[in-house]
């Protein structure tokens, strides 16, 4: 698959389909793109799980952040990743090791490691990266 150009079907049925999503590099900063995306997917009736080591137990809009991904009691349905690019081979092994997996994985702007993107889609889980969900959801979904 290619991750130049992502069709608008393929997009609209992610973001219709999926209702838990894990959300790495959240902050509580209101300045930071990572609280204000979060801040949309729960106003659009996501389940937001914010992932953030330094702030695990803590809050970010009233949802408790867990250190890691394997901390999450739940099953994830799409870890929104908010960390550099040389991070993203790293949440990818740890989305691999979660049981069940989770269907996608979605690499914000700037966020792109087609090498890592392999190894998620031959697991079976979609890869959406260099996108937004907070500007990919008012252009497919509305």
């Amino acid at each position: 698959m290619s991750h130049d150009h992502y069709d608008a079907s393929f997009i609209r049925n992610i973001l219709g389909s999926v209702k838990t999503i894990a959300l790495v590099g959240a902050s509580p900063k209101p300045e930071r793109p990572s609280h204000g995306v979060m801040g949309f997917l729960l106003r659009k009736g996501y389940h937001v799980i914010p992932v953030n080591p330094g702030l695990a137990g803590k809050q970010i809009h009233g949802q408790t952040v867990y250190a890691t991904l394997a901390d999450i009691p739940e099953p994830i349905d799409m870890i929104d990743v908010f960390r550099a690019p040389e991070y993203l081979g790293e949440v990818v092994d740890a989305a691999l090791a979660l049981n069940p997996l989770p269907k996608v994985i979605w690499g914000q702007l700037g966020v792109r490691d087609d090498r890592a993107a392999e190894r998620a889609q031959a697991a079976g889980i979609d890869m959406v990266m260099d996108r937004c969900p907070a500007i990919e959801y008012p252009r497919v979904m509305t």
